[in-house]
């Protein structure tokens, strides 16, 4: 809950032309506010209209305002980023499949929420504070990311930027990209290094192609697809089994209701314990055909 409302708190403190925290934020007459750089910026390409306007409502000014940074909107930027700095230490998880880990952490990899286009490292909430805090780190180009790729050899997601070299690259060419995996060790042979790419039926495990050279020889194997569609099939099966049943019993039930009127109320006997024994009735009935 406590991360909802710091992620709603931090949309509201965004800048609308970059998309990040307001970085000496203003407002300007019509109550919207931005970064003072991104709304500059955005008036000089507007300075041969001689109007300038706001990019979220298109209310027009003339002549051009000037700029005041916004103290109460600077202090409550400040305090979101501590608040999401402590939640991030408070929250040490590993990054979900889709997200990249950050570079610096050690121990617990925290899901990285920005990656910099001068330093080509991805950062965490708590990693990336010096970015906000440093005068000199201030000027570097954040961008969100996300994963787009991981890699079956080098067992690491990254993102489109950091993903580059295993196009460009004739070494990294050869390496095996899949849709991001989080658990990228979970399906790496602990014994070969090798990517398991097959399921051993005999011993219900999945191995990778070297275990069934020794370990595993003339053992029942079949690819790791193929196990899982025939897994997918029985189970659909099963499903579909169970589905009948209950509509069997259902349509069981409603025939015993309407016979049940066909019968004289037996005097002393609640109605249920009536309906449970024409029920027995009907099923002896059923049987019988």
């Amino acid at each position: 809950m406590a991360q909802r409302e710091n992620q709603v708190n931090r949309d509201k403190l965004c800048c609308s032309i970059c998309l990040d925290l307001l970085k000496d934020p203003v407002t300007i007459p019509c109550g919207h506010s931005y970064c003072m750089n991104c709304v500059k910026s955005y008036w000089d390409e507007e300075d041969q209209k001689e109007t300038h306007s706001c990019p979220q409502c298109r209310q027009t000014f003339t002549p051009r305002p000037a700029l005041v940074r916004n103290t109460v909107i600077a202090d409550l930027v400040e305090e979101t980023k501590k608040t999401g700095l402590q939640a991030a230490k408070a929250d040490l998880c590993h990054a979900e499949h889709e997200d990249v880990s950050c570079d610096f952490c050690t121990e617990t990899k925290l899901k990285a929420v920005k990656s910099c286009l001068q330093c080509l490292v991805s950062y965490c909430e708590q990693h990336l504070q010096p970015h906000y805090e440093v005068a000199a780190l201030k000027k570097h180009k954040l961008r969100k990311l996300k994963a787009v790729k991981s890699c079956l050899q080098c067992l690491v997601s990254y993102c489109e930027q950091h993903l580059q070299p295993h196009f460009e690259s004739s070494a990294f060419k050869k390496h095996k990209l899949v849709d991001p995996f989080q658990k990228l060790q979970e399906i790496i042979c602990s014994r070969h290094n090798e990517v398991m790419k097959i399921f051993c039926r005999t011993d219900q495990q999945c191995i990778c192609i070297l275990c069934t050279m020794d370990e595993h020889k003339g053992h029942d194997t079949v690819p790791t697809a193929a196990e899982m569609s025939e897994k997918q099939r029985e189970l659909k099966e099963r499903q579909q089994n169970i589905e009948r049943k209950i509509k069997e019993k259902e349509k069981s039930l409603e025939e015993c209701e309407s016979l049940s009127t066909n019968y004289f109320v037996i005097p002393g006997v609640q109605k249920s314990h009536q309906l449970y024994i024409v029920c027995n009735r009907f099923d002896c009935k059923t049987s019988q055909k």
